[in-house]
């Protein structure tokens, strides 16, 4: 088990290099507009080359590169361009709002997916076709849709949540409340659709399998079955797609930020890279890889753990 973690550790890390390499030398080709960016349309050539000097952009990017990678290991991911804020404290502060709609929304969608996938598979009936009907309508319906649909009518029609803003938990908590009550709907619906489908999906598979007509002849209740043995044999499956959509949500944050005013990681890539802001993006950018890379080395550890074929292969 630990030269499997190890494996997972050292591929993870080359993707993380890999990636950060990629999104710098991409960045480098917008630095002169970075420049101007700051130094307004009005400046000259001499003082936009001045001025990347005095920034250490006249430097090979390599050179550029591997001297943000030594400060980045070091937990110095450098200073905004815009703002003089440290990259570090700027994502941190906004990672807070988007964590606090993601994870509210994926503890939803994990606690209706599990009950509709369960229901569906072990009662079958009008429960199934209501579960699949459910699950297709959030196939169907985009984020985005759902999102302005439902400012239309619990905001503006029925005044009943504010359309936009943020209100932070440690000042108002039910404001804070009132204020994710819309984004953390038009992420979970879509969510719900793709975990349920898929705890039924394994949960039907489960059933059908001999141990559970044996635990049956022994006598055991349809809910110890059900809920002791099927559920747990059907969660690796689940619990993959369970971190896809955990992954999915962080990346429907841009658009969902954006939409409903939310000061959090979405809107903030998204003014940053409107600006140009090298250090902001680049961290971001960094987070995004690590916080995906995260996930999938906790699910393969996870399912290796449970099923020695993976670490074999």
């Amino acid at each position: 088990m630990i030269s499997y973690v190890s494996r997972r550790l050292g591929t993870s890390l080359v993707l993380t290099v890999l990636v950060s390499m990629i999104t710098f030398f991409l960045l480098s080709n917008s630095f002169d507009g970075v420049v101007r960016s700051i130094l307004g349309t009005a400046a000259t050539s001499a003082t936009v080359q001045a001025k990347k000097a005095e920034m250490g952009m006249d430097r090979p990017v390599i050179v550029q590169y591997a001297d943000w990678l030594f400060h980045a290991v070091r937990g110095d991911f450098g200073i905004s361009y815009f703002t003089g804020q440290p990259v570090g404290t700027a994502v941190a502060d906004h990672l807070t709002v988007t964590l606090s709609v993601v994870v509210t929304a994926l503890l939803i969608t994990t606690a209706i997916s599990v009950v509709l996938g369960v229901l569906a598979a072990s009662r079958g009936g009008v429960i199934d076709r209501l579960a699949q009907g459910a699950s297709l309508f959030g196939y169907i319906v985009p984020n985005l849709l759902l999102a302005i649909g439902l400012v239309v009518v619990l905001a503006v029609e029925l005044d009943w949540l504010p359309a936009t803003g943020y209100t932070p938990f440690t000042e108002n908590p039910g404001r804070w409340a009132a204020s994710i009550v819309i984004p953390v709907i038009a992420l979970t619906v879509g969510g719900v659709a793709n975990l349920s489908a898929q705890i039924r999906g394994a949960m039907i598979g489960e059933l059908r399998k001999d141990y559970v007509r044996t635990l049956r002849t022994r006598g055991l209740s349809p809910g110890s079955i059900v809920l002791r043995h099927a559920l747990r044999n059907a969660a690796g499956p689940a619990f993959t797609v369970l971190s896809l959509e955990f992954i999915g949500m962080l990346g429907g944050a841009l658009i969902i930020e954006n939409v409903f005013a939310l000061p959090g990681i979405g809107s903030y890539s998204f003014s940053a890279a409107l600006q140009g802001d090298v250090p902001i993006i680049m961290g971001l950018s960094l987070f995004g890889v690590l916080f995906v890379v995260g996930v999938n080395l906790v699910v393969d550890v996870v399912n290796g753990w449970l099923n020695p074929k993976a670490r074999i292969q």
